[in-house]
């Protein structure tokens, strides 16, 4: 299947020099049938409106910025290297900026292609990365012939020197100027059908490495700032596929993440595994799937 990447609207702003405007809309682009069902992974406080089951690592984590869990729709918490999920449980996966985060990226892969027929992913550029590195990121991507290319970083920064050149008087510019006014140049969008194409290209480094600690953000100010987030839920719940997403039936697309079993049985406080006992626990309606399981338990079955 051959997903168009941009919707008609961004097209057309595109096309009237208004980049900022269209990169708003994509995040309401998502190319599939009413009938498919949508899994986002890395969901955070404002998924995308057309998911109709949401998996997020954590419920608070600085990672987002301490932005609060959003669920209003089917949620687990759950690690993207051990989804959750029966085979082919979904027809379409979204990943937007939460591949950067993996410090498995094979395995992260493998799990998105085994759970789902197709999906989407967007990260930052790797030259994004290199010049305004993240403290939680701990890949470098870019795409080339419609193969992502991924470099483990060995630390939060790859070139300290280069960074602090950087920081000193250009990053301004880039961030506040640049960056806003060209987003597509700076971000990968990378559509996949069966198989994702991707090149590890430093397999050997480890990135699994301690995230430094950093200062809490500044929540933004003024009454565009108070503004955008409610324009933002509304339009989300406007195009969200509610009533459909209260009768899905969650526990049909679990699996153990301890032991791959697919017998589950849910009752008030708890999720229980019937091939190896384990329980998840069930708090304020998330299946938290995700407790005494490591990130990287779960063999790669796919890449280049």
């Amino acid at each position: 299947m051959n997903f168009p990447s941009q919707s008609k609207a961004m097209t057309l702003l595109r096309r009237l020099g208004l980049d900022p405007l269209a990169w708003a809309l994509r995040r309401f682009h998502t190319p599939v049938p009413a009938s498919a069902l949508v899994l986002e992974v890395g969901s955070g406080g404002n998924p995308y409106p057309r998911a109709n089951v949401l998996l997020d690592a954590y419920e608070n984590t600085r990672e987002r910025h301490w932005a609060p869990l959003a669920s209003d729709r089917p949620t687990v918490l759950g690690f993207v290297e051990n989804l959750p999920f029966k085979d082919h449980a979904f027809d379409f996966v979204i990943a937007a900026h939460v591949l950067e985060h993996s410090s498995a990226p094979a395995q992260f892969l493998s799990e998105l292609q085994r759970v789902a027929k197709a999906g989407y992913i967007e990260v930052p550029d790797a030259l994004m990365e290199r010049l305004n590195p993240y403290r939680d990121h701990r890949l470098e991507i870019t795409c080339r012939d419609q193969t992502l290319l991924i470099r483990k970083k060995a630390g939060w920064q790859h070139d300290v020197e280069v960074v602090e050149l950087y920081e000193d008087r250009v990053k301004r510019v880039m961030t506040q100027d640049l960056i806003p006014r060209h987003p597509f140049e700076f971000h990968v969008r990378y559509y996949w059908d069966q198989h994702i194409s991707f090149s590890v290209l430093n397999p050997e480094v480890d990135a699994s490495w301690p995230a430094p600690a950093s200062a809490p953000s500044r929540s933004p100010r003024g009454l565009a700032a108070q503004l955008r987030p409610l324009l933002r839920d509304t339009l989300r719940d406007l195009l969200s596929q509610k009533s459909r997403n209260v009768q899905i039936d969650l526990l049909s697309l679990l699996r153990c993440t301890h032991c791959h079993g697919v017998k589950l049985q849910a009752h008030n406080t708890q999720v229980e595994c019937q091939d190896c006992g384990h329980q998840f626990p069930v708090r304020q309606k998330l299946i938290a799937m995700n407790e005494g399981v490591s990130r990287h338990t779960a063999p790669a079955q796919h890449g280049d």
